[in-house]
Formats: C-alpha cells, sequence, structure tokens
C-alpha cells in the first residue's frame, strides 16, 4: 500500500521531534551552570524531512521510516556541545590548509595513523600550529577535533548516556540506526549491511550534504563561506557517485524530489529565508 507523505514530512508527533532535538543542548564543560544551544537543530530538522520523504519514494516501509526518521533527527548528535567559534577557528584553518577533515581521508593521507586515533593523530601533529592560531591546547579543544575526526566515538559515548531517556520516549535505539548515521564519515561500517540499510545511510548522506551545501548560516560559521551554490551541492552528490558512495538510485530520487518542488521551503530555510528564480529554475531542471 501506497503512504501518502505527510505535508510536514514528519513521520513523528511533533512532540517527539522537539524532544529529540532537545538533546542536542549540552552543558558547557568549563562554565556551570551554562548550556550550549544545540547547533545544528535546523540542519538535523531539514535533513530529517528530506530523508524521510526520500526513503518514503523508494518505497521504505512506514515502520523503518518512523524509526529512520529518529536517526536522521539524532544524526549530527555527536557534534553536540559544537563551540562555534573554536569548532570554526579549528576547522577554517584546516579546509585553508588542506587537511583532512574526515577519518578515511585522514588514514589515506596519514596511513601511518592507526584506525579510531585520527583525532590524536590530528593534535599530535598541528597543536602547535593551532596554539600560535590562539586555540587553546585543552580538553575542550581537543574535543571539537573528535567532533569530526572521531565522530564514531563521540556519537558512541554520547548515545550511552543517552540511551535510557530515548527508552522513555518508547524508542529502542537499534545498530543499524548509528550505522546509517556514519555512513558519510566511515562508509566500511555498511560493507555487510543489508541492501535496505545500505540505502538509507546513502539517503542521509545526500541528504545531509544537499542541506549542508545549501546551508547559509552554516556555510558562514563553518567555512567562512559567501555564498551556497546549488550546481556546486549536486556536483559533491555526483562526485560521491563516482566514488562509489551514492549509488544512482538514490541520487535520482533526491533529484527528482527536489526537480517537483518537494524540498523547496527546506531549502529555502536553509537558504536563509529567499530562493531567486535562477535558484528555482535550477531545482526544477534537475530532473531533465
Amino acid at each position: 500500500m501506497t503512504i501518502t507523505p505527510p505535508a510536514s514530512l514528519l513521520w513523528l508527533p511533533e512532540s517527539t521531534v522537539d524532544a529529540l532535538l532537545q538533546y542536542y543542548d549540552y552543558p558547557h564543560p568549563n562554565k556551570p551552570g551554562e548550556i550550549i544551544s544545540g547547533y545544528d537543530k535546523d540542519h538535523a530538522l531539514r535533513t530529517a524531512k528530506m530523508g524521510a520523504a526520500v526513503a518514503h519514494y523508494l518505497g521504505h516501509d512506514e515502520h523503518t521510516i518512523h524509526r529512520y526518521q529518529i536517526a536522521c533527527l539524532l544524526h549530527d548528535l555527536g557534534r553536540a556541545g559544537l563551540d562555534q567559534d573554536l569548532f570554526g577557528k579549528i576547522w577554517t584553518w584546516a579546509k585553508t590548509h588542506n587537511i583532512p577533515t574526515r577519518p578515511a581521508k585522514w588514514r589515506a593521507t596519514h596511513p601511518q595513523t592507526s584506525y579510531g586515533k585520527e583525532t590524536e593523530a590530528f593534535w599530535d601533529t598541528y597543536s602547535t600550529q593551532l596554539q600560535a592560531l590562539g586555540v587553546q591546547t585543552d580538553a575542550w579543544a581537543k574535543e571539537q577535533v573528535e567532533m569530526r575526526l572521531g565522530y564514531a566515538r563521540r556519537l558512541r559515548r554520547i548515545m550511552e548516556q543517552l540511551e535510557p531517556q530515548l527508552a522513555q520516549h518508547d524508542i529502542q535505539w537499534a545498530t543499524w540506526m548509528e550505522d546509517v548515521i556514519l555512513y558519510y564519515y566511515y562508509p566500511e561500517k555498511l560493507s555487510n549491511a543489508p541492501a535496505w540499510v545500505h540505502e538509507l545511510g546513502e539517503i542521509l548522506m545526500a541528504c545531509e550534504q544537499l542541506e549542508a551545501f545549501s546551508n547559509r548560516q552554516r556555510g558562514a560559521d563553518y567555512y567562512d563561506r559567501d555564498g551556497e551554490n546549488f550546481a556546486a551541492a549536486f556536483n559533491y552528490l555526483n562526485k560521491l557517485k563516482e566514488n562509489g558512495q551514492l549509488s544512482e538510485t538514490v541520487l535520482s530520487a533526491v533529484r527528482r524530489l527536489t526537480a517537483q518542488g518537494l524540498f523547496d521551503d527546506i531549502l529555502k530555510a536553509a537558504r536563509g529565508g529567499y530562493l531567486s528564480k535562477n535558484d528555482l529554475d535550477f531545482l526544477r531542471s534537475l530532473d531533465i
């Protein structure tokens, strides 16, 4: 039976969505009583809406989509506590110096690094330069590095604390939900996964990257980016396909639903509330 997507693109009650997004709020480790508001909440929500819509379009059942949207909502939880200024300073500098920002790329560049020790290797290699940049060489700065190069480890640490709270919402966290979250940084985690899980990992990666490339605030804060370009976003998705990390099936589904206008409001919000005629013309052309 075909399930019509809800108008809001949410398969979860709004109360559950709000509760899940609150988990992005994080107590500041160096400032007792201060809470770091979850930076990635809007990004996570927009990604979860797109991800569930694509999963529905590709025929996944309603029960799976329900649990999948939970995973999508929490996909950036490993960055809870992101210190906007500190994180941005470290990773803008890294991008400027062509330093790998994902574990697999780090190990390809530094093959002597042990699996799972990419954060420590980065810190050992670049802490002096970061200190000269004005970054304090303390545990909190190292945690900002872990949010990228040690993402699986940090996510698992947070999820271990969170799982009992999820159970109070009748949510049972499953290994596959965590694995689809990690697919972008750790594609090897889905090497032997069932085809349906692998596809969900691809969908999340594609939707997350489309939103991230379109996200004006995130681009400015993370990468000192001064403009967004939908052509660049889809060129990147094509590159992921060429690299074997994204299938033609998933990429075509994302392109088709985008072309049909299903994601216009989401992408408009990511852009800060405005899409130009050229933007819309490009989006409409994606299904040609």
